[in-house]
């Protein structure tokens, strides 16, 4: 049986050490393991590459273990020595490190004492050891790969330790998957797993309804509503861990402080920055545009995960005043001119994507509010992607799904983060630069008392909302649908309340139950049994011992789940 996904964003790279997007990273979860995982039912950390953990008494060493019995899906035993390559070409090699970089910034070394331990060891304490949400590479493939920033990763099929395996991929068409049936947590319950492409979410929908693929997110709230009652189709709306963003170019550089791209120079004025993110009605924009399904915007990291989450106080707080923004516009020195305006800005989004297409028409009319006229651009997900890497935008939508630890989330808006000077590796979310954020950041990392690392995140929020670099707009509900009437049934993250796609894992993939096999498994109790009933006594007890040692072994495998 297979399972047909669709989506609408673009595979920027298959490559682990280069995607970004969420659509390549989601797809690298289910195609590698990490060191360790987090898991479905309250996203607390779990096996995954290791079994076994222990820091020092400093916490600057932590040896981890890698059990024998895992293999990579071509057959060669997974080891420490993979772990250790992994994170060595990634301390090694600039553009290894553009995607999840920030994770080994602080490593001293690593070394795999044997097969079975590998050893970190960092500069400074490092709380994220167990959240380092790197894939780990088979290091008997990587290490005949020439050059990282070259390698397209689509040799098929591609050799991974995950639950599926990359067989096939034909851009902008379909990514086609088959279950690992070696995988040490146990093979899926079928047989393959498609992500298939579609222009828009107007498409996903309509295939979805018409029972062409069978599970759909990121719609729009129109989108979702419409499927109410649909026959055959069941809703999901959870507290996503996604936000939604207009970045304000603030004047972009390397990391080694060249000027790159060509924002507007009026924005490198925080003042200016400040102005345009007063006359933004959020509330507004939560009602209008996202129909409710979303929460404001405010900090880094979404409500979903609880303690981390900022909202400013009342003197923090940046209230919607269109009045306050025109004069603090004046007051910095960009009066009207005869013809009303001030300066003009551009402003970049994703074609096809209804949030970029509606939220950009209220800003027309909010920026002309203030003097500033704007030209609104929406391209693919490539070209919004080249352009804001670039930094070649004054304001552009963008948004990023947070990890459990917001270690990953913080760290994008870190001056190392930022290019070097060829304009490569790196990820950086808005081209922040900020020597106060910098010195919390490195506080945080290294902070083990959790209220006090709360404290910090916070301050860390609290300042690039003050210095706006960004503006955070909203905290989309993840709007997903399923076709019951194919799958019956998909694990969420969390258990309570959470989405199947976009997770911190892979089990709403892994999980998912196909529809006929609930049913042939309802059948047992009645038909079947009442069947072998009528051959008598012996074999009616010989049927419930099978029974009885089947369920024995399906409880050890959840166990091990």
């Amino acid at each position: 049986m297979i399972l047909k996904v669709a989506i609408v964003q673009q595979i920027d790279s298959l490559n682990p050490f280069l995607a970004v997007f969420q659509s390549s990273t989601e797809i690298g979860r289910l195609m590698y393991d990490y060191l360790t995982a987090y898991t479905a039912e309250d996203q607390s950390v779990t096996e995954g590459i290791a079994s076994r953990w222990a820091p020092s008494a400093d916490k600057l060493t932590w040896t981890f273990t890698v059990p024998e019995g895992k293999r990579w899906s071509d057959g060669m035993p997974i080891t420490a020595h993979d772990v250790a390559f992994t994170y060595n070409l990634m301390l090694t090699n600039e553009v290894a490190r553009t995607a999840n970089g920030s994770f080994v910034a602080n490593f001293r070394d690593v070394t795999a004492t044997d097969d079975r331990t590998v050893v970190i060891t960092t500069k400074t304490p490092q709380v994220t050891m167990l959240a380092l949400d790197i894939p780990i590479v088979p290091r008997h493939v990587w290490e005949k790969v020439g050059s990282i920033k070259d390698y397209a990763n689509d040799e098929m099929p591609v050799v991974g330790s995950g639950p599926f395996v990359l067989t096939e991929h034909v851009p902008g068409q379909f990514i086609k998957l088959k279950a690992n049936k070696d995988y040490w947590r146990g093979p899926a319950k079928y047989d393959e797993l498609h992500f298939v492409y579609f222009q828009n979410s107007d498409a996903a929908v309509r295939a979805l309804g018409n029972g062409e693929v069978d599970l759909v997110n990121r719609m729009a709230p129109a989108q979702f509503d419409s499927l109410a009652g649909e026959e055959g189709v069941t809703r999901n709306k959870a507290q996503g861990r996604r936000f939604t963003e207009l970045l304000i170019n603030p004047g972009a550089r390397t990391r080694t402080g060249e000027p790159i791209g060509d924002g507007a120079p009026a924005l490198t004025d925080v003042r200016v920055r400040r102005a345009i993110a007063q006359a933004i009605d959020l509330d507004a924009l939560v009602q209008r545009v996202s129909l409710g399904y979303a929460e404001k915007g405010s900090g880094l990291v979404p409500p979903v995960f609880g303690k981390w989450h900022w909202q400013p106080g009342e003197s923090e707080r940046r209230e919607f005043d269109p009045a306050a923004a025109n004069a603090a516009l004046d007051a910095a020195g960009f009066p009207r001119k005869a013809d009303g305006t001030r300066f003009p800005l551009r402003l970049i989004g994703r074609a096809g994507r209804a949030y970029d297409e509606q939220a950009s028409e209220y800003l027309k009319r909010s920026m002309s509010d203030i003097g500033i006229p704007l030209d609104v651009r929406l391209v693919s997900d490539n070209q919004l992607n080249e352009a804001t890497t670039a930094a070649t935008y004054d304001l552009a939508f963008s948004g990023w799904a947070s990890n459990i630890d917001p270690d990953f989330i913080l760290g994008l808006h870190t001056c190392a983060q930022r290019p070097g000077a060829d304009g490569k590796g790196g990820t950086t979310d808005a081209y922040f630069c900020d020597e106060t954020y910098d010195e919390l950041y490195a506080r945080q990392l290294s902070e083990f008392d959790e209220g006090e690392r709360v404290r910090i995140v916070k301050q860390m929020q609290a300042r690039f909302y003050d210095q706006v670099p960004a503006v955070v707009l909203a905290y989309d509900n993840a709007l997903e649908a399923y076709r019951s009437d194919h799958f019956s049934r998909f694990t969420t993250q969390p258990a309570q309340g959470g989405v199947i796609m976009a997770q911190n894992g892979m089990w709403g993939y892994y999980r998912a139950e196909p529809a006929e096999r609930a049913e042939r498994a309802a059948l047992v109790p009645g038909g079947r049994w009442a069947l072998l009933a009528i051959g008598g006594a012996v074999i009616a007890v010989f049927v419930l011992a099978v029974v009885v040692m089947v369920r024995r072994r399906n409880a050890t495998a959840e166990e091990r789940e």
